[in-house]
């Protein structure tokens, strides 16, 4: 048995964060959440009034960008718990644009690759497994229909008290999808030696015992 890295990759919405939380938790592993930290650059962007294309500006905002995640898995920008503020519409309309540029790719990129240093973590986003963890040990790539997705993640926003539309949530993961998989730099796609699960008709326990079994497969043992 051994320390490893698993990477979950998928579109938005496929449920990677739930699927990656729960099983970093039955593992004793520590849970990243990468889509957390564009979500938080993207915040300093709007606060800051900085536009994705605008280079220099968004060069030297850079520099000045720090995220961490306390012990509840809270993001931090800079010390500031924004963890509430870069789960909102605002920030899913704008959050693709920003991950798309490449600086801000190699940025992010290089603070996940620290944090993975050690091993024994599950990190989810869209390039993990191809790009932030090339080598990982065990990689899933995460889907589910389209229609499903929209529907979750308007439940999910009704619940924390935003409000929105099923159709006004489709239009963004539509756009979101697009952004994601034709961008230049590190675009989603599924890396060859992945897993996929198709969780449109699983359950959480359900995709978490796949992904359990899995993990022990690539050598991880469980505290379950």
């Amino acid at each position: 048995m051994q320390d490893i890295i698993i990477a979950i990759d998928g579109h938005s919405s496929c449920g990677k964060s739930t699927l990656a939380k729960s099983l970093a938790k039955a593992l004793g592993y520590t849970y990243i959440d990468s889509g957390a930290m564009y979500r938080a650059v993207t915040l300093y962007f709007l606060r800051n009034d900085i536009q994705a294309e605008a280079g220099s500006r968004v060069d030297a905002a850079l520099q000045d960008i720090h995220i961490s995640f306390n012990k509840r898995n809270e993001t931090l920008l800079n010390g500031e718990n924004v963890e509430e503020e870069i789960r909102q519409m605002k920030i899913s309309r704008y959050v693709s644009e920003v991950a798309a540029v490449p600086s801000v790719r190699k940025a992010m990129v290089q603070q996940q690759q620290r944090m993975g240093a050690g091993k024994k973590i599950v990190m989810d986003g869209r390039d993990i497994g191809t790009v932030v963890f090339p080598k990982a040990e065990l990689k899933i790539f995460l889907t589910a229909k389209k229609e499903i997705r929209a529907r979750r993640r308007h439940t999910e926003l009704l619940e924390k008290g935003y409000e929105s539309s099923v159709e006004e949530v489709m239009e963004n993961l539509q756009h979101r999808d697009h952004i994601d998989s034709t961008r230049e730099d590190s675009p989603l796609r599924q890396a060859a030696d992945a897993v996929i699960i198709d969780n449109s008709v699983l359950s959480r326990e359900e995709q978490l015992a796949r992904a359990l079994e899995l993990a022990r497969q690539a050598g991880a043992t469980d505290r379950l």
